[in-house]
């Protein structure tokens, strides 16, 4: 007997009901909201379409953003045959049969716009098959991807496609997707303005997740029932923000956060401190970079900064999360509010360039050991004054090889700590001169 007997029957209303955001998807190229430099009257795609001449494309850009649909609407517009694959699903054999189907078509006279998904999940050597089939005209190549092509694709496969980028939704475009959605189901969204709103910022920029968050707020209501902010968290549970940590978000934080650090400015700092731990970023991550601004952009017009932030690194690793969470937004406030310096920094790097162009000299002779009588002979350590034997533990002697010279690679600011550091040092420069002039 069949197992299809006991099966559940499932109204057929509620089987050909599909997903709201698979009901609202645009129709024309007109209709897609979000990406009017793109699909607008005087948008790119636009341009090509009219042109009569569509080339290669990589569509970047963040997910819910359009890239598939607008493909499928371009190839419909330009009256393309449509084949789409996903790097991830797909392997060498999978491409052969797409490519042969497209010379198959190409011999009736049709070309074909082949769209792969998640483009940059091919290896090199797959990316590479696409070439041939791009460079004779079999294949129209519409390659979508949410991480930089820079860095994920060949540079031949680049050299022959436009990259054209995708942005994430504002506000303004996410409402407009919600009032279709409102036009659609024949009712509005039973949700306060400040819920709303909230569910935009829930969103993240992504039209897909917007429609998918209204369709799980109906589901959830009652009759008659409106909620507010509190109660939109509890029936969708937030939604976590768009973010993967080998992806250009995490980079695009991290960025904020370390220049918000550098700019003094402790609030938007802690704001991208919030959104990192929010989206999942492992915190001692969190606490390295930390150090790496303490060293880097405070140095030593604050030595106190690259302690506290090691304290705060080891304080979230005996505390752990959420309780450990606090000491690194101290170390983040302290950072951003503390004096900024990058003499060291900079002093450093000039150093490094020093050592590569001179790393062949010998430093003085008087400053080098003497262990044995040959090296003594020769005059090792001869002349060498012991700075804590001289008056104010400072000898003045040049320690440079003979053939650099002195050189000046840090230059404190008179900022912080450093001002005191600045104050010794111009004092020491002024004790070598007055005593090697003797």
């Amino acid at each position: 007997m069949s197992d299809d007997l006991f099966a559940p029957r499932i109204p057929e209303e509620v089987a050909n009901r599909r997903p709201l955001a698979d009901r609202l998807r645009p129709r024309t190229l007109s209709e897609v909201t979000g990406q009017e430099h793109l699909t607008g009257e005087d948008g790119v795609l636009r341009r090509m379409i009219e042109s009569g001449s569509l080339g290669s494309m990589i569509f970047w850009g963040p997910p819910g953003t359009g890239k598939t649909t607008v493909a499928r609407l371009l190839s419909g517009e330009a009256g393309l045959a449509f084949e789409q694959i996903s790097a991830i699903f797909s392997g060498v054999a999978d491409l052969k049969k797409v490519f042969e189907a497209a010379r198959l078509r190409r011999m009736d006279g049709r070309q074909t716009l082949l769209f792969v998904d998640e483009i940059h999940r091919f290896n090199r050597a797959q990316q590479d098959s696409f070439l041939p089939v791009m460079e004779d005209g079999t294949v129209i190549l519409v390659g979508a991807t949410t991480e930089n092509p820079s860095f994920e694709l060949n540079a031949a496969l680049l050299s022959r496609a436009r990259v054209l980028t995708f942005k994430s939704h504002d506000d303004e475009s996410l409402e407009e997707l919600l009032k279709r959605a409102e036009a659609a189901e024949g009712k509005a969204l039973p949700l306060t303005d400040d819920a709303r709103a909230s569910l935009l910022r829930m969103a993240d920029g992504d039209g897909r997740a917007v429609l998918t968050l209204a369709e799980e707020v109906w589901r959830a209501a009652r009759e008659k029932e409106t909620f507010d902010t509190e109660g939109l968290t509890r029936i969708v549970q937030r939604r976590a923000p768009v973010y993967d940590k080998a992806q250009d978000g995490h980079y695009n934080l991290i960025s904020a956060l370390h220049k918000s650090v550098r700019g003094s400015d402790p609030d938007a700092a802690l704001y991208y401190l919030a959104r990192m731990f929010d989206a999942g970023e492992d915190p001692l991550y969190l606490g390295r970079r930390l150090v790496r601004m303490a060293v880097e952009d405070i140095g030593l017009a604050d030595p106190q900064a690259l302690v506290i932030c090691n304290a705060a690194k080891d304080a979230y690793d005996y505390l752990g999360s959420p309780e450990g969470e606090l000491a690194l937004a101290q170390a983040c406030v302290y950072l951003a509010t503390a004096p900024k310096s990058n003499a060291v920094y900079t002093a450093f790097k000039a150093a490094t360039m020093a050592a590569k162009q001179n790393g062949s000299l010998l430093p003085p002779k008087h400053i080098l050991n003497a262990p044995t009588k040959l090296m003594k002979g020769e005059g090792y350590g001869e002349g060498y004054r012991y700075d804590h034997d001289e008056p104010d533990a400072f000898s003045g002697q040049d320690y440079f090889p003979e053939k650099m010279g002195r050189q000046t690679f840090y230059d404190p600011p008179e900022r912080g700590f450093e001002r005191d550091i600045r104050k010794r040092l111009e004092w020491w420069a002024k004790l070598r001169k007055e005593r090697n002039q003797r």
